[in-house]
C-alpha cells in the first residue's frame, strides 16, 4: 500500500480550491457518503491539504470547498513536516467522553472570528483512510476538537452555531463583516 498522501506543508501561490464563507448555502448542505476511494478522491485530498495549509488552517471539510462529500483533512501539527495529516473519509463518532471542555475555535469559512465553544474533551472515531482502509482513532484535546469541528461541517453545522455567548458572537461577526442571521443555533 502507498504511504499517506504527501503534500508539502507550505503556502502555495494560488490555492487549488476556493474556501466558501459563512452565508454561502453550500456550507449548510449535509454531505453525502463517499462511495469509493480512488485516485480522483486522493487528488481532492491533496488539493484540500494545499488549500488548508495556504490558509493557515488545521482542518478542512469538503463542504467548505463546495464538494458535497463526507471527507475531512486535519493537521494539528502543521509546522512539523514529519507529522502526516489525517484524512478521514465517511467519519463516524463511536463515542465521546462526558467530560466537556471550552476552547477557542476559528474557521477558514469565517476568517478572523475566534470564539469559545463547549465540546466533548475526547472521542473515538471510525473512518476510512485515503486508501479506503477502515480505521479507528481515539483523540483528545485539540485533535478531538478539530475532528468534531470538521465533522460538524459534514452536517451543515458551523462552529458559530454552537457559541453560547450571543453578545460576543454578534460583536465578532459584525466586526468581521458577517451576518448573525447566518448563524443557526444547534
Amino acid at each position: 500500500m502507498t504511504a499517506a498522501i504527501q503534500v508539502e506543508k507550505k503556502k502555495v501561490q494560488q490555492p487549488p480550491l476556493e474556501i466558501h464563507v459563512l452565508g454561502d448555502k453550500v456550507l449548510r448542505q449535509p454531505a453525502k457518503r463517499v462511495a469509493k476511494v480512488d485516485d480522483e478522491l486522493r487528488q481532492l485530498v491533496r488539493e484540500m491539504l494545499q488549500t488548508m495549509y495556504t490558509a493557515d488552517g488545521i482542518g478542512l471539510a469538503a463542504p467548505q470547498v463546495a464538494v458535497n462529500k463526507q471527507l475531512i483533512v486535519v493537521d494539528v501539527d502543521p509546522e512539523n513536516a514529519a507529522t502526516p495529516p489525517l484524512v478521514l473519509i465517511n467519519p463516524q463518532i463511536i463515542r465521546v467522553t462526558k467530560d466537556l471542555a471550552v476552547g477557542q475555535e476559528g474557521c477558514l469559512s469565517i476568517p478572523n472570528v475566534f470564539l469559545d465553544v463547549l465540546r466533548p474533551a475526547a472521542l473515538e472515531v471510525s473512518y476510512k483512510d485515503e486508501n479506503g482502509r477502515p480505521k479507528k482513532l481515539a483523540a483528545s484535546e485539540l485533535l478531538a476538537r478539530c475532528i468534531l469541528h470538521e465533522m460538524d461541517h459534514l452536517n451543515g453545522v458551523m462552529f458559530v452555531d454552537r457559541v453560547e455567548n450571543a453578545l460576543a458572537l454578534n460583536q465578532e461577526l459584525q466586526k468581521h463583516g458577517f451576518s448573525a442571521k447566518d448563524v443557526r443555533p444547534v
